[in-house]
Order: structure tokens, then sequence, then C-alpha cells
């Protein structure tokens, strides 16, 4: 027997999550005032949307509009799982340079791009997702619902500001010791933090959260091979806790800290 469950962290600049599982019934007809956008992980998740009943089976994404009515239940007899983002309209409208937020038809879609999204922001659940990592989201969001939706021909590619990247770079690897805030980073460059992530991907292929979360694990894996403790080693590199740390480290390197402290004691 499937035992209904939901966990929903705090809404932050823009961003919300929910991971829920129900083995039956799960919502009554309701409406957000944002985007809904959510991974089904497994089973079938119905809902009612638009005057039809749609259906999204395990790595299919459903995209829900802003104000549109819609409610939840376990179809074909199988529970399902979910991981959803609710996404703000400003947000998003601030990170398409003050377009209007997209409209997108397809209810329910494979998106192999927006369920990326989604399981990074979930990496860490219900770790509080950092600064530079709720910029991205909703950055990379806003650009694949312009993509799926309604907005017309793409944003035109201008030149890269290369000053204000490398600020906002240099910025970053100074500051490898800590996590670094989106109003600190609009400050060194002079750009808000959606312009400064476009042009930060153009120059240097990665996000300011990505390359930032790398300079730190850089230097806990430093720190590590000098003998400090793996708990001093996050603490000293901006991370939560040990297990914190453990989540990334493996992702970047391929092993634990734990492992790498072994593989690097002088023999």
């Amino acid at each position: 027997m499937i035992l209904d469950q939901i966990r929903l962290d705090r809404p932050t600049s823009g961003l919300q999550r929910l991971e829920g599982r129900f083995g039956g019934h799960a919502y009554d007809l309701h409406r957000h005032e944002t985007y809904g956008i959510g991974l089904t992980l497994y089973g079938v998740q119905q809902f009612h949307y638009r005057g039809s009943l749609r259906a999204s089976r395990a790595r299919q994404v459903l995209v829900l509009h802003p104000d549109e009515a819609h409610d939840g239940h376990a179809g074909e007899g199988r529970a399902f799982a979910y991981r959803m983002l609710y996404l703000d309209p400003a947000s998003v409208s601030r990170a398409l340079d003050g377009a209007s937020p997209p409209h997108v038809a397809e209810a329910v879609a494979h998106d192999a791009a927006m369920a990326r999204v989604i399981e990074e922001a979930f990496v860490d659940f219900p770790q509080p997702l950092e600064p530079l990592a709720i910029d991205a989201a909703i950055g990379r969001l806003a650009d694949l619902l312009a993509r799926r939706g309604d907005c017309g021909p793409h944003r035109k590619r201008g030149s890269v500001a290369l000053r204000a990247v490398r600020l906002a770079r240099e910025f970053l690897v100074a500051e490898s010791h800590r996590i670094v805030g989106s109003d600190e980073l609009e400050r060194v460059s002079g750009l808000d933090r959606f312009t400064l992530a476009r042009h930060f991907r153009l120059a240097f292929g990665t996000s300011p959260h990505r390359f930032q979360v790398g300079q730190r694990l850089m230097r806990a894996q430093a720190l590590i091979v000098e003998g400090i403790a793996l708990s001093e080693a996050a603490a000293a590199t901006g991370f939560a806790d040990q297990s914190h740390l453990t989540r990334h480290f493996s992702a970047r390197f391929g092993v634990t800290p734990g492992r790498w402290a072994a593989l690097s004691r002088p023999s």
C-alpha cells in the first residue's frame, strides 16, 4: 500500500519545489498563481486541465500555466510519484528581457532538457537551493518555455560582455570558500543576474553556479589532501554538512571525499 506523502520547501526568489507520491486521489480542482513544471517519476499522473483529462507517465514533463484550474489523481490503477517546480511568471518575464511569460499549448510531453533542470533542482532536496542555482534554474526554464511556447523568434545573440563576465569569474574564484549571492555578482559585473548567466555561459560554457560549485569542490579537494577532516572541509567551502559535500564531490570527481582522502594519503 502506497503511503501518500508531500514534501514542500519554502518559496525562494521566485521558485518553490514539491515532491509527492499518491496511491489514489491527490488533489481537488485548484489553481496556482505560478507555473507548475513537473516531472513524473513513476506511475501515471492524471489530471483534468483545460476541459480534458490528461495523463503524464514516467519521465514525462507537465507544464501547467498560472491561474489554470486542475486536479490530480493516480491513473490506470497505478500509484505515481512526481517532482514539481512552481515558477513565478514575473521571474520568467525578467529572464526573457521583459517579454510576456510564454504560453505552452502542450501540457504533457517528453522534454529531456526540462527534466534535467528539474532533476538538478532536487539533487539536495529538501536542502535549500543556493542563490545562483535558483537563477540558473529560472533562466533555463524560461528559455525552454519560450522555445516551446508562443514568444516568437528567439532573442538575437549579441556580443558577449567579456569584461563583466571576467569580473564575475574572478570574484567567484576569490570567494571559493563560501556561497556567493546573486546580488553580489550583479554588483561586481554590472549586469542583472539573468543577463550575466547568459553571457557567462556564452563565454565559459557553463553557468555561474556550476562554475562556483566547481571552485568550492576543488578547494575542498585540496583541503582533504592536506588532511583536513571531511566535516571541516565541508564547512570551509560553504557546504551545509559532510553529506552535502559528498553528493557534490562524487558527482564532480567520480569518487567520494572519503575515498579521495584514502587515495591521496602518502604511501
